[in-house]
């Protein structure tokens, strides 16, 4: 019966050898793979299609803020079976660098111990945190040339000089928002935003050291890892991280959860 919610006790129930209709989530056969983020995306899991909006909700909170992923035997065989589905597919020894992004989440460290079972002991991981408000950016420039200065069929600019200044104006007053908030929540606000693939410098190197690696690492396999990949802005954003860098690796993206149709912007 894969994971169902038992309502009554108000718990997961976990059955690793039969999936049934009323599943959360299926628990037999690979993990999943398709393109995304102009990617290799895999992910071990996804949410049957029929799951409510609050049980969905309260499994992906289940999953990511376990008081002991050790002692629930259920969740750890679940992160396990995902890593070793990922080992078959792609042989983890074959990887350079581990990244990911910071949380107060312990999936991601329980994942990154699992997968050295199978990597080279050089194994490099980092972590990318998140910035200060102050220090996120927009990237008008870009914005500019791929939807301000848009055309129409005639030739004709889609927006006046004056449409033009009053969305700049408009863009400006957003960050000057975004840049006095006290805390950062800002992926989440600006998430659905058409805003949202300009924004920069969400994330951030955690230091020199890991910065200036990245730099140097060409041609070399990097595994991106992240624990539940609802909107993909904060893959997004470690790609963005990357792509300043350099363009040379191959990258593979892993999420334990995940979902076939992320409708989000390429990088």
């Amino acid at each position: 019966m894969g994971v169902t919610y038992d309502k009554e006790e108000g718990r997961f129930v976990f059955d690793f050898a039969h999936d049934g209709a009323s599943d959360i989530v299926s628990l037999t056969g690979d993990s999943y793979q398709v393109e995304a983020f102009g990617k290799c995306f895999y992910y071990g899991y996804e949410f049957a299609d029929t799951v409510d909006g609050s049980v969905r909700g309260a499994f992906i909170k289940y999953v990511k803020f376990s008081e002991s992923i050790q002692k629930d035997t259920n969740l750890s065989q679940f992160i396990q079976k995902a890593i070793n589905d990922l080992n078959n597919r792609i042989n983890l020894y074959d990887y350079d660098l581990v990244i990911m992004p910071e949380s107060s989440s312990k999936v991601n460290q329980y994942m990154l111990r699992y997968i050295y079972r199978f990597a080279q002991p050089s194994l490099y991981k980092m972590e990318l945190v998140k910035s200060l408000p102050e220090n996120i950016s927009f990237d008008m420039a870009a914005y500019e040339a791929q939807y301000l200065d848009d055309v129409l069929e005639n030739g004709r600019p889609r927006y006046t000089p004056k449409q033009k200044e009053e969305v700049k104006k408009g863009i400006h007053e957003m960050m000057d928002l975004i840049h006095k908030k006290e805390y950062f929540t800002i992926a989440k606000d600006v998430k659905k935003s058409r805003f949202r693939p300009y924004m920069m410098n969400f994330l951030r190197f955690k230091n020199d050291v890991d910065k200036e690696l990245c730099a140097t690492v060409r041609k070399q396999n990097v595994l991106i890892v992240d624990d539940v990949t609802t909107s993909g802005s904060t893959l997004n954003e470690i790609l963005r991280a990357l792509r300043v860098l350099n363009e040379d690796n191959q990258i593979t993206i892993f999420s334990l959860i995940g979902r076939k149709d992320l409708m989000v912007e390429s990088v």
